[in-house]
């Protein structure tokens, strides 16, 4: 219940969740129990959507709150259950360090076991996937061969200044199948700015991979879709990625693949690395049969470029050149409706991405609480 709160309330704090988990246990174990009133759980979530709508409650705020609230019976309730916080594309989790974690579980086992399962689901991974990876974080700290928390290096963090934020989330907008142009290219921006170095030829079947994955597996709860899944997609990665990057390298010798998956995603950006402008595609190559490739290689340079521009950000130039092609293509005079895309991208784009790259490098090495003085 935890897991599936904290996936779907995404922005809630821990304190949330646990009111909330607290009140649809107590339900549960009242309702189901033997020799309970038929009307026993109609009266309790009606009691519950009345908590909800209440002034000053203590369950996970949403927008979409009132509205749900001024409809009435199972409306209200149906309308209540459906809400859900959208993903968060910033701020990232970043991973406590292990003197951090033992710390924590040092002062208080009972909280520590309770936040873990919170602060360890994705809102947009598969299902399957968050609760296996609770027992093992919780695993860690009690192994006696281990100085309390894991050995493997963690993700430089404050931990105090992000404590009700998620870990990283996998590809987003995961499509129906045969629709994964955007979340492949969310995968592709993502390695180029940890993996800056790395081919266009090498990272683009890695992030169609990924998209093939989680089209099969993020609806899906049969564990050996997703173990199987990634752990083969895990793999390729480790293969193409572990040679050219330490930090790869070190994500790919655990022996969890599902765990060394979040312990790739987790990476922060690389450097921005010393490169010349990228050469802008070819009218002919991006109205051509392979145009979305020229305009995917394209955005890739530019993600390369600016390691810390946001995926939000990255994901709306994409949109962007998709529509763009799609105007300007069947145009009579694609050319020069593709120019007039050109002069405002080269007059706009430089300025954001400038100010982005600033900003968001700002956030990636400061702590948070740092980043909100600037």
């Amino acid at each position: 219940t935890v897991v599936a709160n904290s996936r779907k309330f995404s922005n809630a704090t821990f304190e949330e969740i646990t009111h909330l988990v607290r009140e649809i246990v107590a339900l549960a174990e009242t309702c189901c129990a033997d020799g309970a009133d038929p009307s026993c759980y109609d009266a309790g979530s009606s009691a519950l959507s009345a908590k909800s709508c209440g002034e000053g409650s203590s369950f996970p705020a949403h927008p979409g709150t009132a509205a749900c609230c001024a409809q009435e019976g199972l409306e209200q309730k149906l309308c209540l259950a459906a809400l859900r916080h959208p993903p968060q594309p910033l701020p990232r989790y970043l991973q406590p360090s292990d003197e951090e974690l033992c710390q924590a579980f040092r002062q208080d086992p009972k909280d520590f076991a309770d936040r873990a399962p919170s602060n360890t689901s994705v809102p947009s991974a598969p299902k399957a996937l968050s609760n296996p990876s609770s027992p093992s974080l919780l695993s860690n700290p009690r192994t006696p061969s281990k100085p309390c928390a894991p050995n493997k290096p963690s993700v430089p963090s404050n931990p105090s200044a992000l404590s009700n934020t998620r870990v990283p989330r996998t590809p987003s907008n995961t499509p129906a199948p045969g629709n994964r142009r955007t979340p492949s290219f969310h995968s592709l921006a993502s390695l180029a700015q940890k993996v800056p170095g790395a081919a266009f030829e090498d990272l683009l079947p890695l992030a169609e991979d990924a998209a093939e994955v989680f089209a099969q597996c993020c609806d899906s709860l049969a564990e050996d879709c997703v173990r199987q899944k990634l752990s083969e997609h895990t793999a390729r990665a480790c293969g193409v990625l572990a040679v050219r990057d330490g930090r790869f390298a070190e994500c790919c010798r655990g022996k969890d693949p599902p765990q060394d998956y979040f312990c790739i995603t987790a990476l922060p950006p690389a450097p921005a690395p010393a490169l010349p402008a990228p050469q802008q595609p070819t009218d002919e190559q991006l109205c051509g049969e392979e145009g979305a490739r020229h305009a995917k290689r394209y955005l890739f340079e530019v993600a390369r470029r600016h390691p810390s521009v946001p995926d939000a950000l990255l994901g709306k130039l994409y949109d962007a050149s998709e529509r763009a092609r799609g105007e300007c293509c069947p145009a009579q005079d694609p050319s020069a409706c593709l120019g007039d895309k050109r002069r405002r991208m080269a007059e706009e784009l430089p300025p954001v991405l400038q100010r982005a790259s600033q900003l968001c490098g700002q956030y990636n090495e400061l702590s948070f609480l740092d980043f909100k003085k600037r």
